[in-house]
């Protein structure tokens, strides 16, 4: 298993569960997560993902594995599983380099116009090839902002260019500031300016075996830093499932209309009969739901980190199985507990820019500090609905210490979301030291009564 993050984490968890197999674990992980140390059979650091010495440790450990499984996306958009299958013949569940969809958001765009284009806000692509000087690009950026009066994201074709993804109200209020945020990320390849949409989340994932999707339930997460969705956004601070598959704010029909766009998608990248290439999560979809229907923000080629989080603890199927049939074309309908599942994490102060917008809440004594898990660990230990999952969290001599990402991630389960909230926060309250800090509200149930009366009020337009 390749891993990093609370979300490996849960795919271990999941994967020890199993009663039949009794899984021995090999873990290529980016620290020493030590989550990850204690229940793998053998465990290496590779801190880049150097694809190379991944498979030097794969074929020193070849006898012994039976299939390969893939967490982050970096080794995925990499071609870890192109490298891992054609250099020691082991099957990889994570979509090939050319399936892995989220390398660029441009080709998405131009995926789904072909196949699904209401799922489209209005867009426009600025390639710098197309445009002889800045003066040129400026003028014809300037008039698509004047067509969507300013409301716009602006996005770079790929992740790592510039200062990444830019919202009109977020990130900037006037032109001149998109302009700006335009040309930092255009100076580095192509940007797609799309316009901003109004509506409520949700995160849509399906396992596949390359022949067809096997969807898991919906879900909602909260990617601002602060409680109140204030502050910039993060990789996710928490997420949250009803009992089922259906959000409390969707409808029966708003998740139909999801699998059935999601499907589309899938059946082009698919092709006619089986594309093993689409192995795994090739799909883990961002929708918004708005005036004008479900609209797809973006599409990723892995398992979502939290959400993967709210469906694993509550699997009702073998995880080992249920990736024997990924790999081998078999799958079926997945089965899940009827449980509502919250994620919250704890992450260090110098996440989300706490630290700098809070700084009389932090204690400084603690940033340099251990992490204690103890008393958190003695409650999953004590109670199955709890779950506490280490993430960007290194083991050194003995002790725990936070590094720069999200910390850990506490599942809390229950027969609603406000039981599984209360779960989630009693682990999250008893994780000490790090100098750590957790948004209080996710999940909250005014949270999700804004949600579903903002739907009410989008239906009635």
């Amino acid at each position: 298993m390749v891993s990093y993050g609370s979300r490996a984490a849960a795919m271990i968890d999941a994967f020890i569960r199993s009663e039949e197999y009794a899984p021995k674990l090999y873990v290529v992980d980016k620290q020493k997560n030590p989550f990850n140390l204690k229940y793998a059979e053998k465990h290496t650091v590779i801190s880049d993902f150097n694809l190379d010495r991944i498979t030097k440790f794969v074929k020193k450990h070849r006898d012994q594995i039976d299939f390969g499984i893939v967490g982050p996306e970096k080794p995925i958009i990499a071609g870890v599983r192109d490298t891992i299958e054609k250099k020691t013949g082991i099957q990889m569940i994570c979509p090939t380099r050319k399936y892995a969809i989220e390398a660029s958001k441009i080709a998405q765009r131009q995926l789904f116009q072909k196949v699904a284009p209401e799922v489209n806000p209005r867009f426009k692509v600025f390639d710098p090839k197309d445009y002889s000087s800045t003066t040129h690009v400026k003028k014809s950026v300037y008039a698509w902002l004047k067509e969507l009066n300013n409301k716009v994201a602006v996005k770079p074709d790929r992740a790592t260019a510039g200062k990444g993804v830019g919202v009109w109200g977020d990130h900037f209020n006037t032109p001149e500031h998109v302009f700006e945020h335009f040309l930092s990320n255009y100076e580095h390849g192509p940007v797609i300016i799309e316009e901003k949409v109004e509506g409520e989340e949700s995160s849509f994932q399906a396992f596949c075996d390359g022949k067809r999707l096997a969807p898991l339930p919906d879900t909602r997460d909260y990617k601002r830093a602060f409680d109140g969705d204030n502050g910039p956004n993060t990789g996710g601070m928490g997420a949250y499932k009803d009992a089922g598959d259906i959000l409390p704010f969707l409808t029966a029909g708003d998740r139909e209309k999801e699998i059935e766009l999601v499907n589309r998608v899938f059946g082009e990248l698919r092709g006619r009969g089986s594309n093993p290439e689409l192995r795994g999560i090739p799909l883990y979809v961002a929708f918004i739901h708005t005036d004008k229907g479900p609209k797809i923000l973006e599409i990723n080629s892995r398992p979502g980190d939290p959400e993967i989080m709210n469906v694993l603890p509550i699997l009702k199927d073998d995880f080992v199985e249920v990736c024997y049939n990924m790999r081998d074309g078999n799958l079926g309908k997945v089965n899940f507990v009827d449980k509502a599942t919250v994620v919250t994490y704890k992450v260090p102060s110098s996440y989300g820019g706490y630290a700098t917008v809070f700084p009389d809440r932090v204690d400084k004594t603690e940033v340099d500090a251990a992490v204690d898990l103890t008393e958190a660990q003695k409650l999953a230990e004590k109670d199955d609905s709890i779950r506490v999952y280490p993430g960007s969290m290194e083991l050194r001599d003995g002790e725990n210490f936070a590094l720069g990402s999200r910390t850990v991630a506490v599942v809390g389960i229950g027969d609603d979301i406000e039981a599984a909230r209360e779960k989630s926060l009693d682990g999250i309250e008893a994780i000490k030291g790090g100098a750590l800090w957790n948004r209080s509200d996710i999940a909250a149930k005014k949270h999700i009564e804004q949600s579903t009366k903002h739907m009410e009020e989008l239906r009635r337009r």
